[in-house]
């Protein structure tokens, strides 16, 4: 019999996973969340999103006080909405099936959400796993205003006034994004308060990926123009220069110019322009002691760069 069996106490804290295709990393997810340190009583809400593989089954076996729900594969966004409607507690805390919250997680979390209306918590790659230069994961060192789900209380009150995450992007390049975004700046509009907690931490899964997946993962900037029109707030709070979406990507746009600027006058002294980003790629390279990563974070950076350019004109939003 479960945890959540046992008790039939009222749970302090509902939290929601959604999961697509999780097989391999949900089950540490359920583990972490069965150890979790907090004396009140939680329940954990899956929601799995029409998966092909075993999550299901991984879900339904787990140890703790875990609910599986099923999802029409509509995307995270409506999966948090399903898993949200079908919970019981004032707080709601929102994780993914590719995280392990440490022990502390619920309580620091809670902690904090006594203060306030919505909390994003830390975010770091898995410390035992090895991260290479082109692999995927996470970090949230501060609330910079993506309003991440890897880590994110919210009370219920708030959620509810605010009838949980709208996918407003539409996203055909791989799978959808910033409804976290729009909800965590929905809120700010609506007056909640906001704020960050480290000792909330969860620890993302590095998940291995070559370059190939490296480089066509930047195709999805062409989406950040569309964000910065709807969440304008992001040029002050995340990006640089308010018109940047890095100071990696300012120095690239600065390279570019250069570069043309030297064709067309047959002059290499616009060439020193392109010096910030030669110095940014060379200390990339050292970094991992490789030319060819450096090669493929030029070619990256190429990527992002006109996927960018494609977006802006299509949302008449410039971000570069």
């Amino acid at each position: 019999m479960s945890r959540g069996e046992e008790n039939t106490q009222a749970p302090a804290v509902s939290v929601i996973v959604p999961a697509l295709d999780a097989a391999e990393t949900i089950g540490r997810t359920l583990r972490a969340l069965a150890s979790q340190d907090l004396t009140e009583p939680y329940e954990v809400i899956v929601v799995d999103d029409g998966s092909s593989d075993d999550t299901i089954e991984i879900a339904e076996g787990s140890s703790g006080p875990v609910r599986v729900l099923r999802s029409a594969g509509r995307g995270p966004g409506p999966a948090r909405n399903t898993g949200a409607a079908a919970s019981r507690a004032p707080a709601l805390a929102f994780t993914d099936a590719d995280c392990a919250p440490e022990p502390g997680w619920l309580r620091a979390g809670l902690a904090a959400l006594d203060g306030a209306d919505l909390v994003q918590g830390r975010v770091v790659p898995d410390p035992d796993a090895h991260l290479g230069p082109f692999d995927h994961t996470v970090w949230v060192l501060e609330e910079s205003g993506l309003y991440e789900t890897a880590n994110l209380f919210v009370s219920r009150a708030l959620f509810e006034r605010l009838r949980g995450f709208e996918d407003f992007v539409g996203a055909r390049i791989g799978k959808p994004l910033a409804e976290d975004v729009w909800f965590g700046w929905r809120a700010r509009r609506a007056g909640a308060r906001t704020s960050f907690s480290s000792e909330a931490a969860v620890h993302h899964a590095v998940i291995a990926r070559g370059p190939s997946g490296y480089v066509t993962e930047r195709l999805r900037l062409a989406y950040f123009p569309a964000i910065a029109r709807r969440v304008p707030e992001l040029r002050g709070t995340l990006f640089f220069g308010r018109w940047f979406i890095t100071r990696r990507s300012a120095a690239f746009d600065l390279a570019v110019t250069g570069l043309a600027a030297a064709a067309m006058k047959r002059s290499p002294l616009p060439l020193v322009a392109a010096l910030p980003y030669a110095v940014c790629v060379a200390r990339y390279g050292r970094r991992w002691r490789s030319a060819r990563v450096a090669t493929v974070e030029v070619a990256a950076d190429a990527v992002g760069f006109g996927a960018l350019a494609w977006g802006s004109a299509r949302s008449l939003t410039l971000v570069v």
